[in-house]
């Protein structure tokens, strides 16, 4: 116990996120409990309350560092492409991508998340959480509107309501195609990455100009 003394709190407090990390994905958030990560991870259950206050912190502490992980992503592939379907397509590759690594926490993002940081009690990390997500909202509403500007994308769709429905399309396809894909591959024959291009490819066609369809 010495040596844990001498190293900094941020070591210990990555040191159980990661275990808990791993129990959440083999067992599930709700059956790992504080007794569960506390002693895989070599620490008494007083010990751990001294890192962090509940499970709650630490799913922030892990959601937190899987988005920004996607806003990278997702930043590398808007700069590494020129055309507006590139750009989109390779979104919805990284979508896919962080789905298949944080499935947990894929998972999370899709539920009702904390707006109100006035009013009630919240951890840090929630609120970076939330700011990154706004930055994600951010970077798919520029490659809209210079989509639009390029005449790739309709002139009538509304900026905000549309990258948010985008992104909510995407997502439930993603998540649905991961719960779905047996089901997939026995009925239409395709794998789970095949459904999903026919998928996105439908929503960028329903934002697509007429003239870009011709």
């Amino acid at each position: 116990m010495g040596r844990r003394k001498k190293e900094p709190r941020n070591v210990h407090r990555e040191k159980i996120a990661s275990v808990a990390s791993e129990l959440f994905l083999a067992r599930g958030i709700s059956a790992t409990s504080m007794d569960d990560i506390a002693r895989t991870a070599g620490y008494s259950k007083a010990t751990l309350y001294v890192y962090f206050q509940n499970k709650e912190e630490i799913v922030s502490v892990l959601v937190l560092d899987s988005m920004k992980k996607l806003c990278a992503y997702i930043s590398s592939a808007l700069r590494h492409q020129k055309s507006t379907r590139d750009k989109y397509d390779l979104i919805c590759r990284e979508l896919v991508r962080y789905q298949e690594e944080y499935p947990f926490y894929f998972k999370i993002t899709l539920e009702t998340i904390n707006i109100d940081f006035e009013n009630r009690d919240y951890f840090p990390e929630e609120k970076e959480t939330f700011q990154i997500g706004e930055e994600i909202n951010e970077m798919i509403q520029t490659l809209l509107l210079s989509g639009i500007e390029n005449g790739d994308l309709r002139r009538d769709i509304k900026i905000a309501p549309t990258a948010f429905s985008c992104w909510g399309m995407m997502a439930g396809l993603i998540h649905f195609a991961a719960n779905k894909k047996d089901y997939i591959q026995q009925t239409m024959g395709w794998s789970k990455n095949e459904f999903l291009q026919y998928g996105f490819d439908m929503i960028y066609q329903s934002i697509v100009s007429r003239e870009d369809k011709q």
